[in-house]
C-alpha cells in the first residue's frame, strides 16, 4: 500500500513537472523563433524603405551588379550581412539566375517562393517559423515606371536562433533536473503523511475480512483521514451486528432453496445467472440427478429461457403480472414437459432482475395426452360399428319390400359389428382389470408343446384359408410351465392372427419354440408386409396402428398387442418385436419355467 501510492504520486509529481517544464520550454522556443524572424523583417522594412537607401539602389542599377554590390556592401552591417549566416545576392528579375552575392562560395540558388514573387515583380517576404531559412526578395528598377532589371535577395540561415534555441534546452533540462529532484522529496514526505493511517486501515480492513470485528484503530488526528477512522470503525462495530443476523437467515433460506424439488433461477439485469439451485439444473437437463454441485454452472438467461420470453420483455413485465408458457426440454432424451413462470424481481434496476420458477408437469402432461388420445380413440372405434349396425338396421325398418338374402346379408353384418363392439369392450375391459390389479391369473402347470399345438391347430383353417404355409418346430424338449394357459394361448392367438391377417396370400408362417436357460422362447416369424422402424417403439401402445384404414377393415381395434405385452409381463416374462419393411416380422416371447409353489403377483 504504502509503496504504490508513494510510486502514484512520484509519477504524478514528475509526470507534471516535464509537462509544465516542456510546455515553458515549447513557449520559449517558439518564441525566439517568432522574435527573430520579426527581428529579420523589421531591419528589412526598415532599410528597403530608407529613401537614401532605395535611392543610391536605383542609380547602382546603371551599373548593373557590379554597382549594386558596392552599395550593398556600404551598407552590409545595416543589413546585418555576415558571411557564416546572412548574405545578400543580385539575381536577374526575369531568370532569378545569381549575377553576384556575399558569399565566397558562388552557390546556385533555388528558385524559393520569394524569388518567384520577385520575379513576378511583387516583393517576396512571406515567413515559416519551420523553414530552415529566412528570406526576403526585392525588385529593383531604375526609376519607378519601369519594368524590374535586377533583384537583391537577402537569406538568413538562422544561425543566431539555432544558437539561442540550444541555450534555452540546456537551461530547461537542468531545470528540469532540478525540479525532478525537488518533486520527488516532496511526493515521498507526502505519501508518508497519507498512507501511514490508510496503511492502519487497510489491516484492519484484512482483519474483518477474516471476520475479526472486534479490532479498532486509534484516531490521532481531526482531519478527513481522522474522521474515515471513526467512521470505519463504527462501520465495523455494525457490520459485526449485521452480519451475524444476515448469516442466519442465509443458511435458513439457502437450505430452504436448495431442498426445493421446484426448480429456480435467479438472474441480473444483464441476464447473468446469480443462483440456481440443483433442482433447476436437474429439470432443465444440465446434469443428472447424482450431481449435486451447480457452483460451476453458469448459463446466462439467454441461453436458458431467451426462445420462451427474450431478456428484455420479461424485464419489462410490471408486477404483480408475470409469464407463463409450457415447455419442453431441448434434450429430446430427458422427454420432460415444464411449465416456467418468469417474473422480474427488485425495486430499482441496479439490484433488480429476473427470476424464472420451473416446475416438472412431465407426468401430469403424459397422463392428460393418453387421457385424450383413449377416449379420442375408444369414441372413434365404437362409433364405427355403431354407425354401421344404425344404418343397417334402419335400411331394414325403412324397406319392406328387401328379399329375404338381402336381409339375412344385412342381419350378418350387424351381429358381425356387434360382435366387433362387444370384443372391444371386453379387452377394454380386460386393460381397465390389469390397470387396477383386478385380474388375478390363474396359474397352474401346463404342457408347453400341447399349449401350442392347441393354438397351431385353432390358426391353421385360418392360414389355409390365405393360401399361407404354417408350420411348427420344437428345437428340443419344452418343460411344462408354470402359466395362466387360456391368457398364453390368447397372446399367440393374437400375434398369429396378426400374422396371417397381414402377410400376402401364399407366405410362411413358422413357429418355433426351445428351452434357453430358465426360460420358454416361442417365435412367431412371417413373411408379412413388415412394419416401418419409425413405427416399431409404438407398437404395444394402445389403439395404435400403422396402417390404420388396413387395420380396422381387417377388424383389429389396436389394442392386442397391449394386452399381450400385459399378459407376458404379468407373467414375469417378456415380448420383443423385430420387422423389416416388406420383408417380415419376427415377435419372440419370453416366459419364466416356474416352480410348482411360484407365486405370479396380480
Amino acid at each position: 500500500m504504502f509503496r504504490s501510492l508513494y510510486l502514484k504520486l512520484v509519477l504524478i509529481m514528475t509526470l507534471l513537472m516535464i509537462s509544465i517544464m516542456a510546455v515553458v520550454g515549447t513557449f520559449l522556443i517558439s518564441n525566439v523563433a517568432v522574435y527573430h524572424l520579426d527581428e529579420f523583417s523589421d531591419q528589412m522594412v526598415s532599410m528597403f524603405q530608407n529613401e537614401e537607401f532605395v535611392s543610391r539602389l536605383r542609380i547602382a542599377v546603371a551599373d548593373g551588379a557590379d554597382g549594386l554590390s558596392k552599395v550593398l556592401d556600404a551598407y552590409s552591417g545595416n543589413l546585418g550581412i555576415d558571411p557564416n549566416n546572412r548574405n545578400y545576392y543580385i539575381l536577374d528579375a526575369k531568370s532569378g539566375m545569381r549575377l553576384a552575392g556575399s558569399d565566397e562560395d558562388n552557390e546556385v540558388l533555388d528558385l524559393t517562393p520569394n524569388i518567384l514573387a520577385a520575379i513576378n515583380g511583387e516583393i517576396g517576404d512571406s515567413r515559416s517559423i519551420t523553414a530552415s531559412y529566412i528570406d526576403i526578395a526585392i525588385p529593383i528598377t531604375s526609376n519607378i515606371n519601369s519594368e524590374p532589371e535586377f533583384i537583391i535577395y537577402i537569406r538568413d540561415l538562422k544561425q543566431r536562433q539555432e544558437e539561442l534555441t540550444t541555450q534555452l534546452f540546456t537551461i530547461i533540462l537542468e531545470a528540469l533536473v532540478f525540479g525532478l529532484v525537488i518533486s520527488i522529496l516532496l511526493s515521498f514526505l507526502l505519501s508518508k503523511t497519507m498512507t501511514t493511517p490508510i496503511e492502519s486501515l487497510t489491516h484492519l480492513a484484512s482483519d474483518i475480512a477474516r471476520g475479526e470485528f472486534s479490532k479498532r484503530i486509534e484516531v490521532h488526528s481531526g482531519d478527513e483521514i481522522g474522521v474515515l477512522t471513526e467512521t470505519f470503525n463504527d462501520m465495523a462495530e455494525k457490520l459485526q451486528t449485521t452480519l451475524e443476523t444476515v448469516e442466519n437467515e442465509r443458511n435458513k433460506l439457502n437450505t430452504l432453496f436448495l431442498r426445493m424439488t421446484d426448480g429456480v433461477c435467479a438472474f441480473d439485469r444483464t441476464g447473468e445467472m446469480i443462483q440456481m439451485n440443483t433442482a433447476a439444473a436437474q429439470l432443465i437437463g444440465l446434469f443428472e440427478a447424482n450431481d449435486a454441485d451447480v457452483s460451476e454452472t453458469k448459463p446466462s438467461y439467454e441461453e436458458l429461457f431467451g426462445e420462451l420470453l427474450p431478456l428484455e420483455e420479461a424485464l419489462a413485465i410490471k408486477p404483480p403480472d408475470y409469464f407463463e408458457t409450457s415447455h419442453t426440454t431441448a434434450d429430446r432424451s430427458l422427454d420432460r414437459s415444464l411449465k416456467v413462470i418468469i417474473a422480474p424481481f427488485g425495486e430499482n434496476e441496479r439490484e433488480g432482475g429476473v427470476m424464472a420458477v420451473v416446475h416438472d408437469i412431465t407426468e401430469q402432461t403424459r397422463l392428460e395426452n393418453v387421457r385424450r388420445e383413449f377416449i379420442a380413440n375408444v369414441s372413434h372405434e365404437l362409433r364405427t360399428p355403431l354407425t354401421n349396425v344404425k344404418s343397417y338396421t334402419e335400411t331394414l325398418l325403412e324397406n319392406d319390400d328387401i328379399d329375404r338374402e338381402t336381409q339375412e346379408r344385412f342381419l350378418d353384418v350387424i351381429i358381425r359389428e356387434s360382435d366387433r363392439m362387444t370384443r372391444i369392450v371386453q379387452d377394454l375391459l380386460t386393460l381397465s382389470r390389469f390397470d387396477y390389479g383386478s385380474d388375478d391369473l390363474r396359474i397352474h402347470r401346463a404342457q408347453t408343446a400341447k399349449l401350442i399345438e392347441r393354438v397351431y391347430r385353432a390358426m391353421y383353417m385360418d392360414a389355409v384359408k390365405h393360401n399361407h404355409t404354417m408350420t411348427m418346430e420344437f428345437l428340443g424338449h419344452l418343460p411344462d410351465i408354470y402359466c395362466d394357459s387360456d391368457r398364453i394361448e390368447q397372446v399367440l392367438t393374437n400375434i398369429l392372427s396378426n400374422a396371417i391377417k397381414y402377410t400376402p396370400e401364399g407366405g410362411e408362417i413358422a413357429i418355433k419354440a426351445w428351452t434357453e436357460e430358465d426360460n420358454i422362447n416361442i417365435q412367431i416369424k412371417d413373411t408379412g408386409i413388415g412394419i416401418p422402424e419409425k413405427d416399431l417403439g409404438r407398437l404395444f401402445e394402445r389403439f395404435y396402428r400403422v396402417d390404420k384404414a388396413r387395420s380396422r377393415e381387417a377388424g383389429g381395434s389396436g389394442l392386442g398387442l397391449a394386452i399381450a405385452k400385459e399378459i407376458v409381463e404379468r407373467h414375469g416374462g417378456s415380448i420383443a418385436l423385430e420387422s423389416k419393411y416388406g420383408e417380415g416380422t419376427t415377435v419372440t416371447i419370453v416366459l419364466p419355467v416356474r416352480g410348482e409353489d411360484a407365486n405370479v403377483a396380480s
